[in-house]
């Protein structure tokens, strides 16, 4: 099966029909990732698609940018992560999407202070996105997004 591409990836979160998508934000939609060998890596995919953030006026690169802090926020609430890794790329989806990636304590040593994608490709096409066994995380990560966003950011 070809992979799902951004455009029918939106169009099937907005239908509902999308069963790894989290929550619609402001900015744009809340998917778990196609790959989940670091459980609850999601993707902030921007609503419209645009080419990349340098596309967005002002405002929207703000909304677009807390949106994903506020993932990152929920992903640390709902998961236990030590961390989260934040990654805007574009090189392969020519789309503005944010990769929002907790990182666990137990993860092995010679990766855990490496990028996300330092994995061997076995680990992390092991443990692909399950609609039935992720059910629960996706609830789960959309009460947290919920409930914090009209919190304010947290002052240190």
């Amino acid at each position: 099966m070809p992979p799902i591409t951004p455009q029918q990836r939106i169009e099937s979160a907005r239908i509902g029909a999308n069963q790894a998508a989290v929550c619609r934000l402001a900015s744009g939609w809340v998917f778990l990732a196609d790959l989940q060998y670091l459980r609850a890596y999601c993707i902030l995919m921007a609503d419209p698609l645009v080419e990349s953030i340098n596309s967005l006026p002002a405002p929207a690169r703000s909304q677009f940018l807390s949106d994903m802090a506020l993932v990152g926020d929920a992903l640390l609430a709902v998961t236990g992560a030590c961390r989260i890794n934040y990654a805007i790329l574009g090189n392969t989806d020519p789309v503005l999407h944010a990769h929002i990636v907790p990182r666990y304590a137990d993860e092995p040593l010679e990766i855990l202070h490496q990028l996300p994608w330092s994995y061997p490709p076995e680990v992390m096409q092991a443990t692909l996105f399950d609609a039935e066994r992720d059910h629960s995380l996706i609830l789960q990560l959309a009460a947290a997004i919920d409930a914090r966003q009209n919190e304010p950011a947290p002052m240190e």
